[in-house]
């Protein structure tokens, strides 16, 4: 078995919800490629005596616990002095810590106050891991067979420390590192997915599929264990053309980390731009596109055409179509994204066009097309379970299926059309 750690956050603003706590996720994936395990993760509040506990219980399954947080100047920054309490250690004033802490107040200009000096205070004994973007220097702490790292709380500062000096401790302690490889799908639940390739991953040991479900997505992560990283690629590979050949349609990237990033990537690989008209998502389509970096290469154009008269005068939806066939309806959305693409000089227009609720016998029925120059995809969507929070829901469901679109379309695939989501 190899070497199994846990992570503890110190910080009761993190408790509270004050504070949204990242680091812990950003640790368990770095000591994840490590090929150290993580079976348990606790946040405590600035208290010694329930860090101490938590140290208690940490070490009673593990032989190495990371923390961050609670190396600050204040009266509650107290898990240097816990954790060294833990191991017997006394507290010594680290000669060059205090000087780097006084350079560093005297550049700014301003006077220390004493209790800064608290930062330089440092485990008799420890290794003292640099912080050049705070003040609060992190260490390392070894005895009785165990060892804890200890890290700043601030990410800025812990992200850094994390990927330096505390990678290259660990790195020297482990013979085998774990790789994942995540296959994104949209267009597929969780359990039809899993239902269809449960009989080979429950007795799959090296490389494992774990699936993973988010708001109309599903992914499926493989991760590999080996001596190094290409041999883990190389355990993947067989396993990912697997998938891919099962469930190709519904696979549209791999490692994204949402659809927007997929769809951002994809237009900015084939120097494409993307145009967006919507009706019921409200401009969610377009925002979810801008939160990407990157997006200004490939978004041209996005417009909000709530009103029938905005359809007609912004995007050229002819009179004739929204009467025979009202304004939610398969060829109001096709209308939409041409008409948007045409006003945008865009490669590929996207649109929706639907009753996104709460009232309504037709709550849920949605339309989202993808038009390029030469063709339209469009999708007729029921999107409503009978949830009080449906309208938003809906809202999201709608805005995905519209990305979804817009890749298909850069791709000339369709073969998502021809089934119905409900």
């Amino acid at each position: 078995m190899g070497m199994v750690a846990q992570i503890i956050c110190v910080g009761t603003e993190l408790l509270l919800g004050d504070v949204v706590n990242t680091n812990a996720a950003e640790i368990a994936r770095t000591l994840a490629r490590l090929g150290i395990g993580v079976y348990h993760q606790s946040v405590v509040g600035d208290n010694p005596e329930r860090l101490s506990q938590e140290l208690d219980d940490a070490f009673s399954r593990c032989d190495l616990v990371l923390l961050t947080g609670g190396l600050g100047p204040t009266y509650d920054d107290l898990t240097k002095q816990t954790v060294a309490r833990w191991f017997g250690k006394s507290l010594v004033l680290d000669r060059e810590e205090e000087r780097t802490l006084r350079g560093f107040f005297e550049k700014l200009g301003y006077k220390m106050t004493e209790n800064n000096l608290q930062q330089a205070m440092m485990p008799e004994g420890c290794t003292v891991l640099k912080n050049p973007y705070g003040t609060a220097p992190g260490c390392i702490i070894e005895g009785k067979g165990k060892a804890a790292v200890l890290m700043p709380g601030p990410p800025r500062e812990m992200r850094p420390m994390l990927e330096g000096p505390v990678c290259d401790w660990l790195q020297k302690r482990t013979d085998s590192v774990f790789l994942s490889r995540t296959l994104n799908f949209f267009g597929i639940g969780e359990s039809t997915l899993e239902s269809r390739v449960r009989e080979e991953i429950s007795h799959m040991e090296n490389p494992t599929v774990a699936p993973y479900a988010k708001p109309g997505e599903v992914q499926l992560r493989i991760t590999a264990r080996a001596p190094d990283e290409d041999a883990c690629r190389a355990m993947i590979a067989p396993v990912e053309a697997e998938l891919r050949e099962k469930f190709g349609k519904y696979c549209y990237g791999a490692d994204y980390h949402s659809l927007q990033e997929a769809v951002v990537d994809g237009f900015r690989t084939r120097g494409l731009h993307l145009a967006a008209a919507e009706s019921c998502t409200g401009g969610l389509v377009a925002s979810r596109i801008v939160e990407i970096p990157g997006a200004s290469e490939m978004f041209a154009y996005g417009a909000v055409t709530y009103s029938d008269e905005a359809k007609q005068r912004m995007l050229g939806v002819s009179a004739e179509t929204l009467r025979l066939h009202t304004a939610v309806s398969a060829e109001t959305a096709a209308e939409m994204a041409r008409g948007v693409r045409a006003l945008a000089g865009a490669d590929v227009g996207v649109a929706t066009t639907g009753y996104a609720g709460p009232g309504g016998e037709q709550v849920g029925l949605v339309y989202a097309a993808a038009a390029t120059a030469d063709e339209t995809i469009v999708r007729e969507l029921h999107l409503a379970r009978g949830r009080a929070d449906d309208r938003d829901q809906i809202r999201l469901l709608a805005s995905s299926w519209a990305l979804r679109l817009a890749l298909m379309a850069a791709d000339g695939d369709k073969r998502l059309i021809e089934t119905k989501e409900r």
